[in-house]
């Protein structure tokens, strides 16, 4: 296995559930606000999706540099997957197909 791909692994490996989906939802369509991101892991979950939950492990992922933050307008923030982030999704895409041809 390289290097990379075991990094790439890795930035997902320590996560939790809840933020493997945070980031598979950024993954379907980037540059999200947080309430469209609470809304699609309400419908994901079929339950409501607390708000401080959410915030907080949004922190916890610009922490790890798996995704920005920045201002959209006065008050609303916008988020999006870094590149890192995106090369860890694909990863596991990868280890996960081989998985389903074993």
């Amino acid at each position: 296995m390289s290097a990379e791909c075991a990094t790439d692994r890795d930035a997902l490996a320590d996560l939790t559930a809840f933020q493997r989906d945070l980031l598979w939802a950024l993954s379907h369509e980037n540059a999200q606000k947080g309430t469209a991101l609470k809304a699609d892991l309400a419908d994901y979950y079929g339950e409501e999706i607390n708000h401080s939950r959410l915030y907080q492990n949004l922190d916890i992922l610009v922490e790890h540099d798996l995704v920005t933050q920045k201002p959209r307008d006065g008050r609303t923030n916008e988020y999006s997957l870094t590149d890192a982030a995106r090369h860890a999704i694909q990863a596991r895409r990868v280890w996960q197909a081989r998985g389903e041809t074993a």
